[in-house]
């Protein structure tokens, strides 16, 4: 169930959101990181992923998620739970800092591996490009948003 502007700014500004997050590796043990479009951490690189949606089940959240996000479904019993994190911003999708609500995420983190040689056609909407990164870069690069640095320690 997707919410009009003003519901959807009501419940950012009341209540945490639930997301899933996916950590996607290639065959060399890359991550799969976008730099993102939209509020919040615009600007940053950030792995893929999105809000789970009401009465949605996991396993449909996943295969949404990952079709929005990577381009094609994947499904979670094939990915591995890195664990369950807090995320804080001061801005919003509604604004930054000081004129919106800002932003409190409860996030499932999952690490998934592309199969062989796989190539993914990927879609711009949150990321306007994409790109491969060694987990040593991205845990150094302060280009890379924070909570995403952070899955590097896990994974």
């Amino acid at each position: 169930m997707f919410l009009d502007n003003d519901t959807f700014r009501s419940v950012i500004n009341s209540t945490p959101l639930v997301s899933i997050d996916l950590i996607l590796k290639d065959s060399e043990g890359n991550a799969l990181l976008g730099q993102r479009r939209n509020r919040p951490a615009m600007g940053y690189w950030f792995v893929p992923g999105g809000r789970i949606l009401k009465n949605e089940a996991l396993d449909e959240a996943f295969r949404r998620l990952t079709k929005l996000e990577l381009g094609r479904e994947f499904e979670r019993n094939n990915a591995r739970p890195i664990g369950v994190y807090e995320h804080f911003y001061d801005d919003s999708v509604f604004g930054e800092a000081g004129y919106g609500p800002d932003t409190h995420y409860v996030v499932l983190a999952y690490q998934l591996t592309l199969p062989g040689m796989e190539v993914l056609e990927l879609p711009t909407a949150q990321h306007g490009v994409y790109r491969w990164w060694h987990p040593s870069d991205a845990r150094l690069s302060a280009d890379v948003h924070e909570n995403t640095r952070v899955y590097f320690d896990a994974i």
